[in-house]
């Protein structure tokens, strides 16, 4: 109970955050009509609305709550429609960093709120497409078996995927996905860092842009492995105790589901000079208003 209360914590304190952040992100027009920022909004979104379902899910295994399998769909689903979002708008922001550093006078008319906008829908889209494909894997499984209304264990994405049509449809759909996003994020990687050897580049600026591309790429990883979740706790649970199942389950939880979804905040919000100042004066503006009270009173 002592590991679960800090787990909800961290994930509350992540949270504030994140909120912080997006609210940061609508608070001036240089945020809302510069294409990096909306993805970055995009992306923190995503993260941030996952970590809803997830804290449910949760609280429930936490207290050992069983619930209808219907109302389990729906809370898995609410995560796993968000799981595709961040690494393809992680795929965008380094092609429109690419396009920033290889090709700075074409910027402008490449990304444009338009053409930004129509990205964002295309990744929702590609999202919700894999969601109905689960729904119509669901709908099959449960037409062929017979269930009781409410669930035997906790709710958690590994007891309602529990066929073996759902781990042959994950292996294809994350190896499909990771492959390509991964392509995009080091062929990006690729062609900054070969016109950062150019004279006339200027050198702060690529090497920037070269970090934020590690920096995607190892949150690429990250995703990719918190995607491999219920494959790792399968295997693990084949060979060791229900007791150390859950021990297991709640490390890899923090470190594997939640972690990778707030580093958004911790990479674009602390890095980038534009957003810095603004998000931190949005987070520690009532303390300091309560620690330096108005000198005119």
């Amino acid at each position: 109970m002592l590991f679960g209360l800090f787990i909800v914590s961290s994930i509350c304190s992540f949270f504030y955050i994140n909120c912080v952040l997006l609210f940061t992100l609508r608070s001036k027009p240089v945020f809302c009509e510069t294409s990096r920022f909306i993805l970055l909004f995009n992306l923190l979104f995503a993260d941030t609305f996952q970590q809803v379902p997830n804290l449910l899910l949760y609280i429930l295994a936490c207290f050992d709550m069983k619930i209808p399998f219907d109302a389990c769909g729906f809370l898995v689903l609410l995560c796993v429609v968000t799981e595709s979002i961040s690494p393809l708008t992680l795929a965008v922001m380094s092609v429109e960093r690419y396009v920033a550093v290889c090709h700075p006078m074409r910027h402008a008319t490449i990304f444009t709120m338009r053409s930004t906008g129509m990205a964002i829908a295309m990744v929702w889209a590609f999202s919700f497409i894999n969601i109905l494909i689960r729904v119509f894997m669901l709908v099959h499984v449960f037409t062929k078996f017979h269930f009781d209304s409410h669930m035997n264990d906790f709710c958690s994405k590994e007891a309602l995927f529990f066929a073996p049509i759902f781990n042959d449809f994950e292996k294809v759909y994350a190896s499909t996905l990771f492959v390509s996003v991964g392509l995009a994020i080091i062929g990006s990687y690729i062609g900054v860092a070969l016109v950062a050897t150019s004279a006339s580049t200027d050198k702060a600026s690529a090497r920037k842009v070269l970090q934020t591309l590690l920096l995607h790429l190892i949150q690429l990883c990250l995703v990719l492995t918190s995607s491999m979740f219920s494959t790792i706790i399968i295997v693990i649970a084949r060979t060791v105790g229900r007791l150390t199942v859950l021990r297991i389950y709640n490390v890899c939880f923090v470190f594997l589901s939640i972690l990778p979804r707030c580093l958004s905040a911790l990479i674009y919000g602390l890095r980038d000079q534009t957003i810095r100042p603004v998000l931190m004066h949005n987070l520690c503006c009532g303390w300091k208003g309560s620690v330096f009270p108005n000198k005119s009173r």
